[in-house]
């Protein structure tokens, strides 16, 4: 499938401002725990809102290590068997912190919902977990641009008897869908207007309820419902396609997150992702290809349209 012309900037319609891959209940749970995690954390923190630019990076050059919450989510970011953090985005991580003069990258796994928080009570630098970009976390923290674009997928029978390709379809033909525990795809499956979404803790949970036949498809990013039914036997994946919302593209990017204090850190950053999408996405396809994602997932969408 050819990269859709929409994901690059110029040529789309406003992102839709209202949805994340992990659900916006995470939003509001960073949003809730912010002020108590916020006192744990160690010196003075800026009054929310407030961006300012920051003198971290110099910090972490000398002392010549960096720490990155993740949410223990493949392929987005976990911790692999020998302790390092792996994934797509800790991988981006390594090859610009080196180049911004920091060697050590260490992990920090934390639940999704804390991650914002983590990072506001400085329980570590930055948000390494492909978290998408939209306007309720724009207000809490400092986003790179994007690295990555996701289109959805369902999990199916084998066959896809019922013919499934959109949310809109589930709705109209009267079918049973699930999906994964504070997902995005159950906020676009709510506004196609498909009330009832049996929540599962992830998509191997998916797999065994539409194999069992309890529901007609389970929902989720692109890349791990193909990861989930490649050795499976009982399902398969549908067909990747962008959500909807409103009329209009729901789009599911996801950068990293800096704190609103840390400015000049978050700019030196995005200058060097932004080198990592040059020559048509050579270098930044190396990095992040053994973990599944291709030139369909690239985009030149920028934080700033994300953000509204």
């Amino acid at each position: 499938m050819a990269r859709p012309q929409a994901h690059r900037s110029g040529t789309h319609d406003r992102p839709h401002a209202g949805l994340s891959r992990r659900s916006l209940l995470a939003g509001a749970v960073s949003l809730g725990m912010a002020g108590a995690l916020g006192a744990a954390g160690c010196g003075r923190v800026p009054d929310d809102g407030k961006v300012l630019g920051g003198s971290l990076l110099e910090t972490l050059r000398d002392q010549g290590s960096v720490k990155i919450g993740i949410a223990s989510e493949p392929p987005f970011g976990y911790v692999g068997d020998d302790g390092r953090a792996t994934g797509q985005a800790p991988a981006i991580a390594e090859v610009v912190f080196k180049r911004l003069g920091i060697d050590e990258v260490r992990p920090v796994p934390v639940d999704f919902g804390a991650l914002i928080p983590g990072l506001k009570a400085r329980q570590f630098d930055v948000v390494s977990a492909g978290m998408y970009i939209n306007p309720l976390r724009c207000e809490q923290v400092l986003f790179a641009d994007p690295d990555y674009l996701m289109l959805d997928s369902f999990i199916v029978r084998k066959g896809n008897p019922h013919g499934i390709r959109t949310y809109e379809d589930v709705r109209r033909k009267g079918l049973r869908l699930a999906s994964g525990k504070a997902y995005a795809q159950i906020d676009y499956a709510r506004a196609a207007g498909i009330g009832d979404v049996l929540v599962l803790p992830d998509q191997v949970a998916g797999i065994d309820a539409v194999a069992q036949g309890r529901v007609d498809a389970f929902a989720g990013t692109r890349i791990t419902v193909k990861s989930a039914v490649e050795a499976s036997g009982r399902v398969s994946a549908t067909e990747p396609f962008q959500p909807v919302v409103d009329g209009k593209p729901a789009y599911g990017a996801g950068g990293f997150a800096f704190r609103l204090s840390e400015k000049n850190f978050r700019d030196a950053f995005n200058e060097e992702v932004l080198k990592l999408k040059q020559n048509d996405y050579r270098e930044l396809l190396e990095i992040v290809g053994p973990f599944g994602f291709g030139m369909d997932d690239m985009t030149d969408l920028t934080a700033k349209e994300l953000c509204g």
